[in-house]
């Protein structure tokens, strides 16, 4: 017999010390979860901006202890769970059914963390009513749900592709009113992250890692269930796009047929959000069976390259929107934070040269730097990848040196691209921590060093979209610069030499 105290037939009692940490960071989850919910309720991104928002206005409104205090304790018992559970889930079984009954109660709270389903609702009811979203900002194309926009992203134009315009209108045409055009922008990111789930294993499998822990890493990670899920970004559409895509190259490498079609819906993850296009060089690297050689790589990288160009082609055609939104890109830096690296460095500059009495300029020379130095990273890593693998080949042929999978290592230095992009890029957001993570969730071997950021940017907003980088731009822009720095000074200080590998 089995009861409470009694473990089931052929277990081990050694593990039961094991599967009960297990199930009370399950359930410690579960109470974070509902928390956020609560506080999603109460004082999520509801339709209504509030101007001058910040922590202490919040505490004084109605409610307002109840919301902070549910926020940041459910923060915090979601993301404990998460973190100690990062090397010890049970089984992948075990991993889906927690990360879904976490993601339950952020379904059917209000929006989470960002007003930016809103701008999603307004610019595709543009498009639905003849406005071209990439010329036009919301306010001057007469949506209805303006009011409910930032005020800061009411006159820009869509930063993002057209896949996503027509999703969002999509949304609007068969939602109606508000409420029902945000509850299907939050369908069309559960289906999304639903894609990524079915891929987690297969791509695991083909980089060597254990599927329960890319399953847990990935799908139980708080920014998945309040920024994607109920934040209802559009994030979890492009990976939702991006992941199936590199697991039909992988399983398929060399046939062209599969190269077009695993090419086809990377391009479609970039027409939703163009960060996606950093993974195609990479994702190349993959798309060649036999030993890797220069024309190897032009034939089947070729194949995928057109599948992904004929896809962006012919959504920007189908749409009659044109490649309008390259141009909408322009805009997205208007947000200045420290959380960006070039910006919170730009910050420091000025600072300083406000102390010689000169203005405040080095912000944008510090983003284009960056911009200019993540185009050199990207070169580097795709070298360093292609030399890896030239290597192991060598290596398999002398039997002296251990092989690198392929796999492996093509969704490894993806994942450190998407990583550098985060970095190096204008604008940080937290939800964009989620793009790294998906590929290194499934190739990396030491996870910490990126399960740890992702941890610290959940506590980065509020529930109502506030972002409290805001509240603390000097000293936070001096921190990271700081950081930078330390990290700088520890990844070139000598040390031995060795031979590059995916970790």
């Amino acid at each position: 017999m089995t009861g409470p105290g009694v473990p089931p037939p052929g277990s081990d009692r050694r593990d039961e010390p094991r599967l009960a940490a297990a199930a009370r960071a399950r359930y410690a989850g579960l109470a974070g979860a509902l928390l956020l919910a609560i506080a999603g309720c109460l004082g999520g991104a509801l339709p209504t901006v509030r101007s001058g928002v910040t922590p202490v206005t919040i505490w004084q409104g109605p409610h307002g202890p109840l919301i902070l205090g549910a926020w940041l304790v459910g923060t915090a018992l979601l993301v404990g769970a998460w973190w100690s559970l990062r090397r010890g889930v049970p089984s992948t079984g075990w991993a889906y059914r927690t990360a879904g009954l976490w993601a339950l109660p952020l379904l059917v709270t209000a929006p989470l963390g960002s007003r930016d389903v809103y701008s999603y609702a307004c610019q595709g009811w543009a498009y639905a009513h003849g406005v071209d979203p990439y010329v036009t900002g919301v306010a001057d194309a007469g949506c209805p749900w303006v009011e409910s926009v930032a005020p800061i992203w009411r006159d820009t134009p869509a930063p993002y592709g057209p896949v996503f315009v027509l999703l969002a209108a999509l949304a609007v045409v068969l939602g109606g009113g508000l409420t029902g055009t945000i509850v299907l922008l939050r369908l069309f990111a559960l289906a999304g992250v639903l894609l990524v789930a079915l891929c987690l294993p297969g791509l695991a499998r083909a980089a060597g890692v254990p599927a329960r822990q890319a399953v847990w890493l990935l799908l139980a990670c708080p920014l998945v269930g309040v920024q994607l899920l109920a934040g209802a970004h559009n994030d979890a559409v492009m990976l939702g796009l991006l992941l199936p895509g590199l697991l039909v190259l992988l399983r398929r490498p060399g046939r062209p047929a599969a190269l077009l079609f695993a090419g086809a819906l990377l391009g479609l993850a970039v027409a939703v959000k163009v960060t996606a296009v950093v993974v195609l060089p990479f994702a190349a690297l993959a798309a060649v069976p036999g030993r890797l050689t220069v024309r190897a790589l032009l034939r089947d990288g070729g194949w995928l390259a057109g599948g992904a160009l004929a896809a962006m082609a012919g959504c920007s055609l189908l749409s009659g929107l044109g490649l309008g939104w390259f141009g909408g890109l322009s805009r997205s830096g208007d947000s200045e934070q420290w959380t960006s690296l070039p910006t919170a460095v730009g910050f420091v500059v000025d600072y300083v040269g406000a102390l010689a009495g000169r203005d405040p300029d080095a912000v944008p020379v510090a983003r284009a730097v960056g911009v200019l130095l993540l185009a050199a990273v990207l070169l580097l890593l795709w070298w360093r990848a292609w030399t890896a693998l030239r290597r192991s080949e060598g290596a398999r042929q002398r039997e002296a040196q251990p092989v690198a999978a392929r796999p492996r290592v093509a969704l490894y230095t993806a994942g450190l691209a998407l990583a550098a992009t985060v970095v190096l890029a204008p604008v940080f957001h937290p939800w964009y921590a989620t793009w790294p993570l998906a590929l290194l969730a499934v190739a990396a071997t030491r996870t910490t060093w990126f399960v740890l950021p992702s941890a610290v940017v959940a506590f980065l907003t509020l529930p109502d979209g506030t972002n409290l980088a805001r509240f603390t731009k000097a000293p936070g822009a001096i921190a990271m610069t700081a950081l930078a720095l330390a990290l700088l000074t520890l990844l070139t200080r000598p040390r031995t030499r060795r031979r590059w590998s995916p970790r």
